[in-house]
């Protein structure tokens, strides 16, 4: 079982019908782990003195940053997985390689998912802001609260309506391949082979410096910064080559219907079970006619086979999403205090409580799982059939859309409380 083993995906026309980009990820965590679906405004930094404080580092803050929505283990700053008001999405996956990882304490991957998306109004920019941030502090720190150690670098995935990214790095080393058609994924393994569109400007020295590369043959990314046998990559198996299978299979055919579906999938190993599960999902639309809206859902709970995927759409003053967040604790309560005494403070937001309650009917009680499933597969139907026909009318109802998430949490919790107290 690998740990911390997520999968993120992206399909483009004509992989895609109706023109649209259809992006995923699972983010798969240790079993125990709450993540939260926040969101945060659109904000001017007037005090560019003031240091803005992550996950364990301060960095200089920018003069304005962007609306996101955010998918993130409840005791971090940054996110697995999210998007920001220009329909940039971004998720990430822990690699590792010849280079060394880094244990001291930096920017994690999962910071730099969040301050790529609060910084980049595309995906290429949005790249360029992790690079730049990645050259300034570099990455490193636990990236599991309490006991367990754990550090890794980062490959990302990342799209906007018209493009999709993949970045690669290995320490301050970075190598990125442009997505312009098709599908494309990655997992816990490097992927990029030859085909590099942007690289960092040393990467190929550091390489023949290190004895990885002899300078002559065709330089190939993942060969040369990992043990990988890229020859064989897409018929080994595994997580990646199964993933990359499921997407060719629907290929010309792919929905958001078709991405919810893929994370779904047990027998490859992308809905993962076990001490590390699939503690979140995330599936976003991105039309190529920017006169619609882009439409991200989360289900903000584990296991997507038996969670909702509930719609989100930027709009102004969009209300707090008060059940998936989790509650908050006083400095003293901090990430560094807590580590110290392997404390680990309960994080529960009221959705994940209720949904919890609810798995233990689901494995015990067979007449009221199937009764529960139906009303949740039920409200999940009525959801992506009001998405689609925004979509194809182009007309949307903002003052509903404000309390949209919100309105999805409150009827799912209902769903919840109904069986598990009849």
């Amino acid at each position: 079982m690998e740990p911390f083993s997520c999968d993120t995906f992206v399909a483009l026309p004509p992989a895609t019908i109706d023109n649209r980009i259809i992006f995923g990820k699972n983010s798969d965590r240790p079993c125990d782990e709450v993540q939260e679906v926040v969101y945060f405004p659109a904000a001017v930094h007037d005090n560019l003195k003031e240091q803005l404080k992550c996950t364990y580092i301060e960095i200089n803050q920018v003069p304005e940053t962007y609306a996101v929505v955010l998918s993130r283990p409840a005791w971090l700053w940054g996110a697995e997985m999210g998007a920001n008001e220009h329909g940039v999405c971004i998720g990430n996956e822990a690699v590792w390689g010849r280079e060394k990882v880094c244990d001291e304490e930096a920017l994690l991957g999962m910071d730099l998912v969040r301050l790529g998306l609060e910084r980049g109004d595309t995906a290429e920019k949005a790249l360029d802001v992790i690079v730049d941030l990645l050259e300034k502090y570099g990455q490193g720190g636990n990236c599991s609260e309490g006991r367990m150690v754990f550090s890794y670098h980062n490959s990302f995935l990342i799209a906007d309506r018209n493009e999709a990214w993949i970045l690669e790095t290995a320490g301050k080393y970075w190598a990125a391949e442009k997505v312009e058609e098709g599908v494309r994924n990655i997992s816990n393994q490097l992927s990029i082979t030859t085909k590099i569109d942007r690289e960092h400007p040393d990467m190929r020295n550091y390489a023949k410096q290190r004895g990885w590369w002899d300078g002559r043959k065709a330089f190939d990314f993942a060969a040369t910064y990992s043990y990988l046998d890229t020859a064989k990559m897409m018929i080994s198996p595994g997580r990646y080559c199964e993933g990359y299978k499921l997407l060719n299979k629907h290929k010309g055919n792919i929905t958001f219907e078709t991405m919810v579906e893929i994370l779904r999938d047990k027998p490859s190993g992308i809905n993962m079970e076990g001490e590390f599960l699939t503690t979140a999902s995330m599936v976003s639309i991105l039309p190529q006619d920017s006169n619609l809206p882009c439409i991200h859902f989360f289900t903000g709970t584990p296991d997507p086979e038996r969670s909702v995927f509930k719609p989100f759409i930027f709009v102004p003053n969009i209300s707090q999403l008060l059940n998936t967040s989790s509650p908050t604790f006083e400095p003293e309560d901090s990430v560094e205090k807590k580590l110290q005494f392997n404390i680990k403070p309960d994080r529960r937001h009221p959705l994940y409580q209720k949904h919890q309650q609810a798995l233990e009917i689901l494995d015990n009680k067979m007449e009221k799982a199937k009764t529960m499933l139906d009303n949740m597969s039920k409200l999940e139907k009525e959801l992506f059939k009001e998405m689609e026909s925004i979509l194809q009318n182009k007309h949307l109802h903002v003052d509903k859309i404000v309390n949209l998430f919100h309105q999805c949490t409150e009827d799912e919790i209902r769903i919840y409380k109904s069986n598990v107290s009849s």
